[in-house]
């Protein structure tokens, strides 16, 4: 008898891996399993030779780290992507790409159902089963992990029974990694007044306490030169975590609010990101209007919340994309920026389309700035405030028959 077919989204960690074997035991599917490679650095003949060991009847690997890096990384730079002004998004936009990447080959192949190996308690549930429902709605949906409401205490007793191997890592953290970011999660890490080790750590260094400089460029609000070195995204990306960790720079470790309501503790190390981040902000201090900013400052925080939710399909995505690309055209200059110790900040800025003019803000003789005109402006300004108050204190006068009251 011919199973059915499912296709996998798979990492080649614990939780996929188990999925495998539960997918083939429980559900009777022949296992179809992709990895789509987003930059996370892994050895793919190794997860591909782990798949098929565990009884895939077929893998496919993907290479799509330039089509994450230009079409996903580059727009959230744009839009400044912080979640919650922390989390640069980095698991959280590849999720998309990897979702649409396993719909397209469960088209080719025929298959009658996709599968993740997302927890009930996590926010990838959300980003790969709505992007899915988005292409395919008939499509089945099978998570394994949340649907038999599995913890990773009962995976790793699951996988050593079915001699499926783990790595040591698994039994400490979950860690997920891509170009833009790595995620660390699990183990003692979730007390969260625990200071994580070191050893969690692979980007960021703790040893240098000297200075250092980098300097970003951007062109329409994106990055193509660091330290005057004209290069790719996915190569400049690479410079930025290299230089910037070695400082210290790049760990993020906050309490985050998932989409599902729970409230957890989170360790991100993403040197580039807060770097890239911080410098594009800064630039567009220089060149938007006050007007721009207030505005983009709400949008950028939508377009944040909408990837963090899992809502990349969703029209209102792409409608502030309109927006956040028409601002862009003005962001182009150059900004340099000083790390030392873990810190971060920026220390220079120029731009063609700067708003900043030396002889309208100077001090010194020279400026252009009429300060005459001020005093009419103050009056202006404040005159609803002042009225305001003056209406209080006579009401009060009057209230008191003619005397004042304090």
């Amino acid at each position: 008898m011919v199973n059915d077919k499912a296709v996998l989204a798979y990492s080649g960690g614990l939780d996929t891996s188990v999925c495998i074997r539960y997918l083939q035991k429980l559900y009777h599917f022949d296992v179809i399993t992709v990895t789509v490679d987003c930059g996370q650095n892994d050895d793919f003949k190794e997860i591909e030779k782990k798949a098929r060991a565990i009884g895939a009847i077929k893998h496919i690997y993907i290479d799509a780290k330039e089509e994450f890096a230009l079409n996903y990384v580059i727009p959230s730079i744009k839009a400044n992507g912080l979640y919650q002004n922390k989390y640069p998004l980095a698991t959280a936009l590849a999720r998309p790409l990897i979702a649409t990447k396993v719909m397209d080959v469960a088209n080719v192949e025929q298959a009658v159902a996709v599968a993740h190996g997302c927890t009930g308690k996590g926010n990838d549930q959300i980003r790969f089963d709505i992007t899915m429902r988005c292409l395919n709605p008939k499509l089945k949906i099978v998570a394994p992990i949340r649907d038999m409401n599995l913890t990773r205490d009962i995976e790793i007793k699951f996988a050593e029974e079915q001699n499926i191997p783990i790595n040591a890592v698994a039994n400490k953290y979950s860690v997920d990694l891509n170009i833009w970011g790595r995620s660390i999660e699990g183990g003692d890490i979730e007390d969260a007044y625990l200071e994580p080790p070191e050893e969690a750590f692979q980007l960021v260094k703790f040893s240098d306490g000297n200075a250092g400089y980098i300097e970003l460029e951007f062109k329409d609000g994106a990055p193509i030169a660091v330290d005057g070195k004209y290069m790719n995204i996915i190569n400049l990306i690479e410079y930025v975590n290299k230089k910037v960790g070695a400082f210290g720079v790049g760990i993020v470790d906050h309490i985050e609010d998932r989409v599902v309501g729970i409230k957890s503790r989170e360790i991100y190390e993403a040197p580039a990101a807060i770097a890239i981040i911080e410098a594009h902000k800064d630039l567009e201090k220089m060149v938007l209007t006050k007007h721009e900013l207030r505005f983009k400052q709400l949008v950028d925080e939508q377009w944040s919340w909408m990837i963090y939710s899992g809502l990349w399909q969703d029209p209102l995505r792409t409608d502030l994309d309109r927006f956040i690309d028409e601002t862009q055209t003005k962001v182009s200059g150059k900004v340099k920026l000083k790390m030392r110790r873990g810190a971060l900040s920026v220390i220079g800025r120029e731009s063609a389309y700067s708003l900043y003019k030396n002889d309208l803000a100077t001090f010194s003789t020279g400026s252009t700035f009429d300060q005459g005109l001020a005093k009419g402006f103050v009056e202006l300004w404040g005159l609803q405030s002042i009225t305001a108050n003056a209406v209080v204190t006579e009401v009060k006068f009057d209230r008191n028959g003619g005397k004042n009251s304090r």
